[in-house]
């Protein structure tokens, strides 16, 4: 067991809270081969990372806004296996609503339906691709999330599931929580996050007898790696 004491978690989506994975590759997919691309390709690229930044590195050329319109129709039609990862629904309502945010590359629109799709607790805080101007693994959408919960990036930890996401919560000065649901082992050490482990199931809120709203939030994490 660690402890882990933080002001506030900073939430990806889809990976970490949410399991869209068959969605995304499906629509994905279906793109890379109407394209004539490399459809695994696509589909490890697309990962963590905003839709319309898929577009513009395969289709420089292209009209990339009305391209990106076409995907998230396509991925907001389709929501019929998104559901809540183990242990999402448990954690997100143990925390105080204004400890926690979602961080996600989906566009607001896609984010919203993904959420009431998997049952999870509205949030206080949602941070989409439709908010920032330069999407993971740049560090803006954690900076922004931090801001606006009014705490400093480095007392907040960042919950990913993808090299970029870990990349941009490092970047942006959180320390990062990786979780087993999506990348490899190896990719997961290379971006080299504080821990690992395998969901949130293995993550659990200690509860205190502090009256003190402005207390650190304090955290038992299961099951991990501590690097």
């Amino acid at each position: 067991m660690v402890v882990i004491t933080a002001s506030a978690l900073l939430f990806d989506m889809d990976g970490v809270l949410i399991n869209s994975i068959p969605a995304v590759e499906r629509v994905w997919r279906r793109w890379a081969l109407e394209h004539g691309f490399d459809a695994d390709e696509v589909v490890q690229r697309c990962h963590g990372r905003p839709s319309i930044a898929t577009v513009r590195d395969y289709l420089p050329d292209a009209d990339h806004e009305a391209e990106n319109r076409i995907i998230e129709q396509q991925e907001i039609a389709d929501v019929s296996e998104v559901q809540p990862l183990p242990g999402a629904c448990e954690l997100l309502s143990a925390l105080p609503p204004e400890r926690w945010a979602i961080v996600t590359s989906c566009t607001r629109p896609l984010a919203e339906v993904r959420i009431l799709a998997a049952g999870l607790p509205r949030p206080h805080l949602l941070i989409t691709s439709s908010d920032i101007v330069h999407g993971k693994p740049h560090p803006e959408p954690y900076l922004k999330a931090a801001a606006l919960l009014g705490f400093s990036p480095d007392r907040c930890v960042v919950v990913e599931d993808v090299p970029a996401g870990i990349q941009a919560g490092k970047a942006a000065g959180a320390r990062v929580l990786a979780l087993r649901t999506t990348s490899s082992e190896k990719d997961l050490t290379a971006a080299d996050p504080n821990w690992i482990c395998r969901d949130l199931k293995d993550l659990q809120v200690i509860p205190t007898t502090e009256g003190n709203n402005l207390a650190d939030l304090t955290l038992e994490l299961a099951d991990q790696d501590s690097r």
